[in-house]
C-alpha cells in the first residue's frame, strides 16, 4: 500500500487535531506508511511530529529577513516583492518533494484545510474526507469554491454524527453510500488520562471548599461555543441554589483575549464573579473533566465534540441543546438531558435537578460511559478506516 498523505489545519490541542493524533498512533502500529501535512503551527506540532514525518505549508508568515536587511528593503519598497520571491522558491521545492512521494491517497482531516486541498492540485491521489464541522463552521472556516473543490474530489467521506451526515446530504448532496458516520476515540488511554486526572485535587487546586459542586464547560472559547450562554446559565442555577456551594468552571479559555475580560466584566455585574471560573488553555485538561460534577455543553453549534466523549467516559451526565449538533445523539434520556434550543431556564433547571440528586447524577453518568464504549470501540473505529483506506488506495 502506498504513502497517505495526513493534512491538518493547525496543531492546536482540539478535538479534531487530538483525535488525527490518536488516529496517526494506532495507524502507525498498523505499519501504515504516512506523510503529515500541517497548514499552520500549534502545541501539538511536536507530538505530531515526533510520531511520523511532518512538512509545514509555505507561507509568507513564515518567510523572515534579518532586521537589517527587512528595514533597509522596507525603505526600499522591496521587503515584500522580495519575500514573494522567497515564498515561490520555497513553493517549488514543496511541490517537487510532496509529488516525489507519490502519495496513494489523500487525508483531509476537518474542512479547516479545505483551502489547503485546493492548493494542491499536483496531487491526484484518491481523498477521504474527515468532516468534524456543521454550518456556521464551515461558513467561518471555509471558502465556498474551496468547499466545492474538495467535495468534488472525496471518494468517501467520514462523518462523527448523524447531524453531520444529514448536513452533508443535504448541503453538497453527497451520496449514502460514500458517506460512514462514526468517531475516532482511544478509549483506553482517554480512561488512563481520566484516572491520572484524579489524582490532583482541583477544588484544592482552585482554592474551592471540598464540597464544591462543579458544572464544567470546556473548549476553545468563542461565540460557537456558547460561553455568553453559559455565564447565562450559571446565574440562574447559582441565583436559585444560594445556599449551596456551586460553582462553573471554563476550561480553555485564554486569558489575554478580548472575550476573556469581557467575560470578566459579566461576571462582575452579574454578581457571581468569586462563583465563574475561567481555566486557560492547559494540558491538564482531564484535571477537570475527572471531576466535574455535571458537564454543561452550552455550544450552538458542535458536530459531536470529543470533550463530550471524554466527559461521558468520565460518568458525568451531560446536559445540552437539541439541533446544535450531534451530542443530542449520545445523551438521549439516558446520559443526561437535552433541552430546547438556547432555552437558558429549561437548561438551569435539569442541572438544578442533577445537582439536588446525587444518584441520578451517577446512574445518568454512568450510562454516558457505557454508550461510548459501547458504540465508539477503539479498534473496531480503526478498522474502519484502514478497510476504507485499502478500498482507496493501491
Amino acid at each position: 500500500m502506498k504513502k497517505i498523505l495526513f493534512i491538518s489545519h493547525d496543531a492546536n490541542r482540539a478535538g479534531g487535531q487530538i483525535v488525527l493524533l490518536q488516529l496517526l498512533q494506532h495507524l502507525k502500529q498498523r505499519g501504515v506508511s504516512m506523510h503529515l501535512l500541517l497548514c499552520s503551527d500549534g502545541p501539538l506540532e511536536d507530538d505530531f511530529r515526533a510520531l511520523l514525518p511532518t512538512t509545514r505549508l509555505p507561507r509568507l508568515g513564515d518567510v523572515y529577513l534579518n532586521g537589517f536587511l527587512s528595514q533597509f528593503l522596507k525603505i526600499l519598497g522591496f521587503e515584500n516583492y522580495l519575500k514573494q520571491r522567497i515564498l515561490e522558491r520555497r513553493w517549488q521545492k514543496f511541490r517537487d518533494y510532496m509529488m516525489a512521494q507519490d502519495f496513494g491517497l489523500i487525508f483531509v482531516n476537518t474542512i479547516g484545510s479545505a483551502a489547503t486541498y485546493h492548493q494542491l492540485t499536483f496531487l491526484t491521489a484518491p481523498t477521504v474526507l474527515f468532516a468534524h464541522e456543521l454550518e456556521m463552521s464551515i461558513k467561518k472556516f471555509s471558502d465556498p469554491s474551496d468547499m466545492d473543490y474538495l467535495m468534488s474530489r472525496t471518494n468517501h467521506l467520514i462523518v462523527v454524527s448523524k447531524a453531520v451526515a444529514n448536513y452533508f446530504h443535504k448541503n453538497y448532496q453527497y451520496p449514502h453510500h460514500q458517506t460512514s458516520t462514526f468517531q475516532i476515540i482511544d478509549a483506553p488511554q482517554i480512561l488512563k488520562n481520566i484516572e491520572e486526572g484524579k489524582k490532583v485535587d482541583i477544588r484544592k487546586k482552585m482554592g474551592l471548599p471540598n464540597n464544591a459542586i462543579l458544572v464544567g464547560g470546556c473548549g476553545h472559547a468563542e461565540w460557537r461555543k456558547g460561553n455568553d450562554v453559559f455565564m447565562m446559565v450559571a446565574q440562574q442555577v447559582i441565583k436559585r441554589c444560594q445556599t449551596k456551594p456551586i460553582y462553573f468552571v471554563w476550561v480553555g479559555m485564554n486569558p489575554n483575549s478580548e472575550l476573556y475580560e469581557v467575560q470578566r466584566f459579566d461576571a462582575e455585574k452579574m454578581e457571581i464573579a468569586d462563583r465563574i471560573i475561567h481555566v486557560g488553555l492547559t494540558s491538564e485538561v482531564f484535571q477537570y473533566l475527572s471531576q466535574f460534577d455535571v458537564f454543561a455543553l452550552t455550544s450552538r453549534e458542535d458536530p459531536y465534540p470529543l470533550v463530550v466523549l471524554e466527559s461521558a467516559l468520565a460518568a458525568k451526565p451531560i446536559v445540552c441543546f437539541d439541533k446544535a449538533g450531534g451530542t443530542p445523539e449520545l445523551v438521549e434520556t439516558d446520559a443526561g438531558f437535552v433541552v430546547n434550543y438556547l432555552d437558558e431556564t429549561q437548561m438551569s433547571d435539569r442541572i438544578i435537578e442533577l445537582i439536588e440528586n446525587p444518584s441520578l447524577r451517577d446512574e445518568l453518568g454512568q450510562n454516558a460511559k457505557r454508550k461510548v464504549l459501547e458504540r465508539h470501540p477503539t479498534i473496531e473505529s480503526v478498522d474502519n478506516v484502514m478497510k476504507i483506506v485499502h478500498e482507496l488506495c493501491h
